[in-house]
């Protein structure tokens, strides 16, 4: 049988990207797909055959130009930019997208509602409107737990007496004090319009949560929801047209370890982190390929050494079998498609949610966390010299890739939704 599923991506790369080839799963088995989203995916939306659905109210960020949207940003930065992210770009979006989406959700009469974790629309209509509703999460798992800290502190996980003790407080802290303007706005949103009044925090989706990795790279959490479902990794598709740049034969013919670093599609600033690792490397025997998301290397600003190449975007999924080491701000997507090639990661970031991403790669033994999204080049080439001289790295990364490879994450996810849109009911897991 034949369902209609209804998709909602919040305006940001990260957050549409892992849809795609769910998309086109559900395409594939003869189901019908509308996807809502940023003008500036339109065509990449459509690209995957769904029919899209433009988001019409409210502020089209898509183009990722944050700071011009939104020019009080350049004030903050660390958990105070999330703070105020989580209010202007998450919050202040919800009333267009519940206005945009009811009309769609009259129009269209979806069996399914299927959302990113951060679009708190689709949650809204599923309990006003007694629809299933389901989330493909696109960063690591987050929900309240005695085992859990909040999400967005970035405290490391500790499931003993004490740490439950410390965890159950830091819901308090978040609520009421870290993240108090976005819950105060949002609490006076929900009631000003008669939605559900409830923390506006990570939580997972009340009948079925996609968690797209495997449970090596998570917490051990021994509460997890029987909605929660891990499926592998969605891995983007390989660019049907790909002309490989002048330098490429370096890294498949070159006999030097190859270094990816690469900047994130928000937190841009390239002397955070592509200038201090081109600097720590630039005497050392490897070859360095950064990623920019937008500039070109004439428009850092800065020399770049012989030994490195920047471009503003190369495909991860094409790139990453030739790399031995990942340099990554913790954008959740890139350690996906690092982790499916086995690929040791640094990570070294602190805005959205980058801390709780850096922590996962240090708890599960694929790499290194800096904790910090200003990491001097001293700390880069030592953490550098130590992944790369103890194998234990990269053994952890391949444990992981291999776990990786059991899974065909789109058909698994697509399996599940059908379910869902078949029941009705919440999707749990057998065990």
């Amino acid at each position: 049988m034949a369902y209609r599923f209804l998709i909602a991506t919040m305006p940001v790369p990260g957050h549409v990207a892992p849809f795609a080839p769910l998309v086109r799963e559900l395409l594939k088995r003869g189901h019908e797909v509308a996807w809502y989203g940023s003008r500036h995916f339109q065509k990449s939306i459509e690209a995957t055959g769904a029919r899209f659905m433009p988001l019409l109210t409210g502020v089209d960020f898509g183009d990722s130009k944050y700071n011009e949207h939104f020019p009080e940003r350049v004030k903050y930065s660390g958990l105070k930019q999330v703070v105020f992210d989580f209010e202007k770009l998450f919050v202040e979006s919800v009333p267009g997208m519940v206005k945009d989406l009811t009309a769609i959700v009259d129009d269209y009469r979806p069996d399914v509602l299927l959302g990113d974790p951060a679009v708190a629309a689709t949650r809204i209509l599923s309990e006003t409107r007694g629809l299933p509703c389901a989330v493909l999460n696109i960063t690591v798992l987050s929900f309240e737990s005695p085992e859990l800290a909040a999400f967005g502190l970035g405290l490391s996980f500790d499931r003993s007496l004490f740490g439950r003790l410390r965890n159950r407080l830091t819901y308090l802290l978040v609520d009421h004090v870290v993240f108090r303007p976005v819950n105060r706005a949002y609490r006076a949103m929900a009631r000003a319009n008669r939605w559900p009044v409830k923390p506006f925090r990570p939580s997972l989706a009340p009948h079925l949560h996609l968690q797209p990795m495997v449970p090596a790279f998570e917490y051990p959490v021994s509460d997890m929801p029987k909605q929660l479902h891990f499926v592998g990794v969605l891995l983007p598709d390989a660019p049907l047209r790909f002309t490989p740049p002048s330098w490429w034969d370096r890294i498949v013919k070159g006999d030097k370890p190859v270094v990816l670093v690469t900047q994130g599609t928000i937190a841009t600033n390239a002397d955070e982190l592509i200038r201090p690792t081109l600097e720590a490397l630039a005497e050392e025997d490897v070859f360095v390929v950064a990623t920019t998301g937008g500039k070109t290397a004439t428009e850092l600003g800065f020399a770049i050494p012989a030994n490195a190449v920047v471009e503003p975007f190369v495909p991860f999924v094409t790139l990453m079998p030739h790399i031995a080491l990942y340099v990554t701000n913790g954008g959740y997507g890139g350690i996906c498609i690092a982790l499916a090639s086995g690929v040791p990661i640094i990570s070294a970031g602190t805005t959205e949610d980058k801390m709780e991403v850096g922590n996962r790669v240090a708890y599960s033994g694929v790499g290194l966390n800096l904790k910090t999204h200003r990491p001097t080049p001293a700390q880069i080439k030592a953490a550098v010299r130590e992944i790369m001289t103890k194998s234990a790295y990269r053994q952890r990364a391949r444990l992981i890739q291999q776990d990786i490879a059991q899974h065909d994450a789109a058909n698994e996810s697509a399996s599940l939704l059908e379910t869902l849109a078949r029941t009705r009911q919440a999707v749990l897991r057998a065990s």
